[in-house]
């Protein structure tokens, strides 16, 4: 059964998260990949205002394709999040919550979300045009230079997602190898 989330993602809701939890995350989102993670922790670093509320968001790793006519965005599939790696702990300083993405983080990024009490979840990354019908809405708000990886806010519901890592640092992704394994062994 999935447990419904609605953004803005506060502490409590984060924390009461566990590894392996499936959830229909609703509300609003951001979208930002590397370049934009890059920009986003240089403006903090020369101590500029965010161009997006950072507090309790959530940030979905993906480079949409354009969309059709009629259709409010082309595919959405999550990329991999590793290149996100050496700006989420600084992001998550100011409060983000919630990553979307796929793939295995860096130990100090797993830390970090113990610290701050953010949530790595993962999206299917074949289920592209699946993932897009979840976005009601969709707005480039900042960094239009860099296309698909300007940063959108995205209007989405039931977008469907899977705890990866919790607030905890338990991780599905080292969970399940175990569990194989012993089965293996069994």
């Amino acid at each position: 059964m999935s447990i419904r989330i609605e953004t803005p993602l506060s502490i409590e809701t984060a924390k009461s998260l566990r590894a392996g939890d499936e959830v229909l995350i609703s509300g609003t989102i951001y979208t930002a990949r590397d370049a934009a993670h890059k920009r986003l922790v240089e403006s903090i670093e020369r101590g500029e205002a965010l161009p997006i509320p950072i507090q309790d968001a959530i940030i979905y790793y993906v480079g949409p394709t354009p969309g059709r006519p009629g259709s409010v965005i082309g595919s959405a599939g999550p990329t991999t999040s590793y290149r996100m790696d050496p700006y989420a702990p600084r992001l998550m300083e100011l409060g983000l919550r919630g990553m979307l993405g796929k793939g295995k983080r860096a130990p100090e990024v797993i830390e970090a979300m113990q610290v701050h009490g953010t949530v790595y979840f993962g999206a299917i990354g074949g289920a592209a045009a699946l993932l897009a019908k979840c976005i009601t809405a969709a707005e480039v708000v900042c960094y239009e230079d860099l296309g698909a990886e300007a940063i959108r806010r995205l209007t989405v519901q039931d977008l469907p997602a899977t705890v990866v890592i919790d607030t905890l640092g338990n991780n599905l992704l080292e969970i399940g190898v175990a569990r194989y394994l012993e089965g293996a062994q069994g």
